[in-house]
């Protein structure tokens, strides 16, 4: 994003830009980013505040104490991204939450989470209902330069919408089909890999609820958590798709109508074991930098099934997966990818449809229904796309 100078133009009170548009930081600049700060702690409000003001592409729309405060400034004052503590007085960030995201703005919230159980709990269900991301609460003095450039980070991400000039252009209509040149004209994969990170589990929840008890495919998924996150987000998958969810481990076998999440302290392999899929855990450094990746189950899956694999990359930052998605494809395997209409940030799924490698591109609920039409009947679902 350009460098501009200091002086931004905002509001002068709460409540004064009553309008929509958006306000610019310097003239012929893009808009600047409208972030709103909710918080119980006037501490972690004033910080959030400085840092955020830092940014010469930011501006504060306001800051509210409570749910409800910001509910009734929101009314008034559009904002593009809400930093959300949910552990307030009254109704709480999370009964806020669907009201927030309904508000004339359609604001991404970004869930400010603590570290406690209780935090990873209230988080992930934020996150199936909406939320686009998290950041984990640092304990005091952990509000370092490193946290400050990835808060900055992700509103960057989350704020930058479509009608901005510095946004991805590429967008592609819901379904887009595209045909890479080696994948299979009929065949029924082995097993599908879902990769997602920012606004993934939201997308991941309307997906898995498309697939009925009829689904008996493997489902393998990595999404970008922090570790303490892992335990609940496999109870919330068993719950949304009423199928069993294991922590991959080595060893763990892949099995029909199982789910195995990647650990958030590695990568998730799967290798063949004669006839048998197992998965394996390694902790190397991959391009991407992300850990868990997404590269690395799409790449192990392309060898260990000789391409039989669909993978699916949902909503998320960053280009995680294209690596492992071009060798899937390679080896005669799919990529499918959600669209950018339906996606928080469409960078990973993004990445895979402007390079030519997914096959179908479409919204979550689609991807859903055309993963139960290819494990029911290949030929007529790949036949959508010919």
């Amino acid at each position: 994003m350009p460098t501009r100078p200091p002086s931004l133009i905002r509001p002068s009170s709460i409540g004064e830009q009553s309008s929509s548009a958006r306000p610019f930081a310097q003239r012929g600049a893009v808009a600047a980013i409208r972030v709103m700060i909710v918080d119980d702690s006037l501490t972690v409000r004033t910080i959030f505040k400085r840092m955020v003001e830092s940014d010469p592409a930011m501006v504060i729309a306001g800051t509210a104490s409570s749910a409800e405060g910001a509910l009734a400034q929101l009314a008034a004052t559009p904002a593009d991204v809400v930093l959300l503590d949910l552990e307030m007085p009254g109704m709480g960030g999370l009964g806020a939450l669907p009201a927030i995201l309904a508000t004339p703005a359609a604001p991404q919230v970004l869930v400010v989470s603590s570290l406690t159980m209780d935090g990873a709990e209230h988080t992930l269900s934020a996150l199936q209902m909406g939320a686009a991301d998290t950041l984990l609460k640092p304990l005091p003095g952990g509000f370092t330069e490193n946290y400050r450039s990835q808060l900055l980070g992700k509103i960057r991400a989350l704020g930058t919408r479509p009608a901005d000039p510095l946004h991805e252009p590429a967008r592609l209509s819901e379904p887009s089909f595209v045909r890479p040149a080696r994948a299979r004209r009929s065949w029924r994969p082995d097993v599908i890999a879902i990769g997602a990170s920012t606004g993934g589990i939201h997308a991941l929840g309307l997906m898995l609820r498309r697939l009925t008890d009829a689904f008996d495919l493997p489902v393998l998924i990595t999404q970008h958590l922090p570790s303490s996150f892992i335990p609940v987000f496999a109870r919330q998958v068993e719950t949304a798709c009423g199928r069993p969810a294991d922590i991959a481990e080595d060893g763990l076998a892949i099995l029909p109508g199982r789910i195995a999440i990647a650990p958030g302290h590695g990568h998730m392999l799967v290798h063949r074991k004669g006839a048998s899929l197992v998965a394996g855990i390694s902790t190397d450094p991959v391009a991407s930098g992300c850990v868990p990746s997404v590269d690395p189950m799409l790449s192990s899956l392309a060898e260990a099934c000789d391409g039989r694999a669909l993978g699916i990359i949902l909503s998320g930052m960053g280009r995680d997966g294209a690596i492992g998605a071009q060798a899937l494809v390679e080896a005669g395997g799919a990529i499918w990818a959600q669209d950018a209409d339906s996606s928080a940030v469409w960078g990973m799924p993004g990445a895979v449809a402007r390079a030519g490698l997914a096959s179908l591109i479409a919204a979550p609920e689609r991807l859903g229904d055309a993963a139960m039409a290819l494990a029911r009947s290949p030929e007529a679902m790949l036949g959508q796309g010919r």
